[in-house]
Order: C-alpha cells, then structure tokens, then sequence
C-alpha cells in the first residue's frame, strides 16, 4: 500500500518529534470556508473539528485558543478566566508572523514563536479530533489526551454557540 503524501510542516515535526500518533487528513480547502468546509469534506462532525484561533490581550501579549469549530469564544468569559482586562483576535498578518502560519492553517504545534495555549475543556472529553496540522487544506485527526501532552494547554470554559 503507497503512503499517503501529505506536507511536512513544523506541526508534523513537533509531533514526531513528542512521538505523537496522528492521521493526515488532507481535505480541498476553501477561502474563508472554516470549519464548515473542513468537516463537509471529511465527513466529521463540526463540533470535532477545532479551530486554532490566534488571540491576544490588551498588552498586545498574543496566545492561541482551541475552540470547537460549532462554538465561538466568549471574550469576555475568557479575559475573566486567564486574568486579563481585554482579548481580542490577532489580525491575520499578526497571527502569520507568530506562527509562521498562514491563517487559514494554523496549527497549535510547532509555532515560530512560543504561545501560551488555552484548550475549550470540553475537547478533552471528545475521542479524536481533527486539527489544523499547519497548512491550508490539512487537517490532523488526533487523540485530545495528545493535545495535553504536546501543547500543555490550560483548560478554559468559554465556548458559547456560533
């Protein structure tokens, strides 16, 4: 049986590298087609595909929160949790610079810059998930128990219906 080709970004590094089990799931990626698009084209379930999402508080200090792809962030919720006054979305360019991703692929693992990760809790109870694994078109289908160990994310409760 041939392998399957998929792209070898600094995610898939990282995760050889922490000797974490992952599926490539490469999909046809659509601009601005989300989550929605991703999970239509594997056949999943929205709520198990999570979104990478770039943010950052009012001191400009960027940090990423994994969100179900079915369920927005509460910024205020999430400002009040992690003890911050304010917690708005990075602007793309910003969030490129920091991942060294492009958005629209941005994987939690193996960003250029180091970023404190904040994880929705209820992902952890899932089975697998499917995330971004750093490029456009290419998800990873992941144990969230994997998550712990390769990120090391705080547990947040701040998703709240799109």
């Amino acid at each position: 049986m041939a392998k399957e080709k998929y792209p070898m970004t600094q995610a898939i590094r990282q995760l050889r590298q922490q000797q974490i089990e992952f599926v490539p799931r490469p999909y046809k990626y659509e601009e601005r087609g989300g989550t929605e698009t991703s999970a239509r084209e594997l056949g999943v379930d929205e709520h198990l595909v999570i979104k990478t999402l770039v943010m950052e508080d009012e001191q400009k200090q960027a940090l990423i929160v994994l969100m179900h792809g079915d369920r927005e962030v509460s910024l205020k919720n999430l400002a009040r949790q992690i003890d911050v006054k304010q917690i708005n979305p990075c602007a793309p360019k910003t969030a490129d610079a920091l991942t060294g991703y492009q958005t629209g692929g941005i994987s939690p693992f193996g960003t250029r810059k180091p970023l404190p990760v904040y994880i929705e809790k209820s992902i952890l109870a899932l089975e697998k998930i499917y995330i971004n694994g750093g490029k456009r078109g290419f998800l990873i289908e992941i144990k969230p128990t994997d998550l712990l160990r390769g990120l090391k994310p705080t547990e947040v409760e701040v998703g709240i219906q799109g």
